[in-house]
């Protein structure tokens, strides 16, 4: 899970890094408003991509954070099991 999550954030950071980029590289050449656009869509990507990278899965265990051995145990089990199959 962890891994996905991680290839999103780059993903979107890489598309906000060429966005903006590519903004005042190149398409401010052809239409400054379009270059402008650009920057305010990229603008907003940063906080989306670390939404989606710090989202937890349906996976992730997070309901059951209370440090209790028998509890953790069983998760253990439980999640070895499911593994396997």
């Amino acid at each position: 899970m962890y891994a996905r999550r991680r290839h999103a954030y780059f993903f979107l950071m890489g598309a906000c890094l060429t966005l903006f980029i590519s903004a005042w590289a190149f398409v401010r050449l052809w239409s400054v408003p379009a270059a402008v656009a650009m920057c305010i869509v990229a603008m907003v990507i940063p906080p989306l991509a670390a939404i989606v990278a710090n989202r937890r899965g349906p996976d992730d265990r997070w309901w059951d954070e209370s440090g209790d051995e028998e509890s953790d145990r069983w998760w253990r089990e439980l999640d070895e099991h499911n593994h396997r199959h």
